[in-house]
Formats: structure tokens, sequence, C-alpha cells
């Protein structure tokens, strides 16, 4: 049974959960609700098709454990053609499955049962990278390149040597920013949390090599001996090339 609202005002965030577990869906609303978003529910990936197709959703909450087509699957074919952020919601406590979410493009994730503040924070802190609000945003405004690649903070573009848009996600798109904006410079995986999250609510650790792996995959001219993001043994990651200011 899905509880869809069909206006809202512009300036709050319309969040949509994909959840088939009404009490949870209720719940999940009125949280959402008395943060001050607009929140609507879906109980399955027909449903939840028919009102991304409507347009107007921000960002969405999905549950991995749903009745026919499973949360996995509905990231993985999210992705293949959109970059709305998503946040996986698993009642999986092995960190395995959390980290194949991420493999397939899911920007965070939440365990259940989940503290509610921590969600709100978790979404308010996607949706403020997504929009490019971030604190790791105010380091500075001017596109950047490197080795014939553009990222451009405002538009929150990455376009290639051939000036082909290359999708990422806003996690990736983060991580890549920072690594740009801090090139030769060897960061743990804690500072690239911290340069990526701005001190809010963010994944483990783990998941920034996930991360680092999907860019990888759309950066390097060969992923599996990469050349821009090297891996510093119990240090973290260096980026190699020159960045410079366009």
């Amino acid at each position: 049974m899905s509880s869809v609202h069909s206006t809202h005002p512009e300036t709050r965030s319309h969040i949509l959960l994909v959840e088939d577990d009404p009490e949870i869906s209720s719940m999940l609303e009125d949280v959402l609700s008395e943060s001050g978003f607009v929140a609507s529910s879906v109980g399955s990936a027909t449903e939840m098709d028919g009102v991304l197709k409507r347009g107007g959703i921000d960002l969405v909450l999905l549950d991995i454990m749903l009745p026919g087509e499973d949360g996995l699957s509905i990231c993985r074919r999210l992705r293949a053609g959109s970059q709305i952020p998503i946040i996986m919601v698993t009642a999986r406590s092995e960190d395995i499955d959390r980290i194949v979410g991420l493999e397939i493009g899911a920007d965070d994730y939440v365990s259940k049962p989940f503290n509610s503040r921590e969600l709100v924070a978790r979404i308010r802190a996607l949706l403020r990278r997504a929009q490019g609000g971030h604190e790791g945003a105010s380091a500075g405004v001017h596109p950047l390149a490197f080795a014939g690649w553009r990222i451009d903070p405002v538009s929150r573009q990455l376009r290639s040597p051939e000036d082909v848009q290359v999708a990422l996600t806003s996690a990736e798109f983060d991580l890549l920013l920072a690594f740009c904006r801090t090139p030769g410079q060897v960061l743990s995986r804690e500072r690239l949390l911290e340069l990526t999250h701005g001190g809010a609510a963010g994944p483990i650790e783990r998941s920034i090599d996930v991360h680092v792996s999907r860019i990888r995959q759309k950066i390097e001219p060969n992923p599996h001996d990469p050349i821009f993001i090297k891996t510093v043994r119990l240090g973290g990651y260096i980026f190699t090339p020159a960045v410079k200011e366009v």
C-alpha cells in the first residue's frame, strides 16, 4: 500500500521510502516529516518505478529485503540510468552485505534496528553532498584538471579527456574531488571520511576502498594497475597526477 504525497514545497527535500513493512514505513514517514522532509512510501519496485517516473524525488531510502525484485537488484538498475542518492537499509549485520550495496552504487547504508537521529543525519549529509553543500565544498569552486580530466565542483560533473561526461555517485564524486584537492598527499581512510563527510555520520572506513575501486574503474587506463590513485601500504591512498585550476 503506497502513501505518496502529490505536492510539497520546493524547499523541502522529498524522500522516497521503498519498504514493504507498513509499520516501519509509517514510523519512518513520521520521523522524516517531523525532521522537515516530505516523505512518501512504496512497498515494491513496481510502485517505486511509477513514483520516480513522475519526478521530484531527492533521495531513495531502499530496503534490501523486498518481495519480488530485491533492493540490491533495484539499486543496480537505478544506478544504470540515474545518480539519485540512495541509502540502503539492511537487517543483515555482515559487512560483506553492506559492501555489496556500496559496490553496486549505493551512497550509504543503515542497519536495522537504527537510531532515527542517525538516519536523519545521514540523509541530511548525503543531500548536502549531492547538492554540493558539504563542508569540503568551501575549499574552492573552480574546476580542476588532471591528466586531461576535468572535475567541476559546482556542476558536479566529471569529464573525460575526450570531453565525455562520466557518471559518478555523490560519494564517488566527493571522494575524487577530495583527492584532486589534495594531490601528492597520503590520505588515510579516516581522513578521507572527514574530507567527504564533513564530520557528519558516515559509513565504515572499509567503504572508502569500495568507492576507490569504483572510481578506478572509471578513470584509470588500467584499473588493475592504477596510476592515478595509488594504494599506500598501511597509509591509505595518494593521488599522483598534477592538478591545476581551470
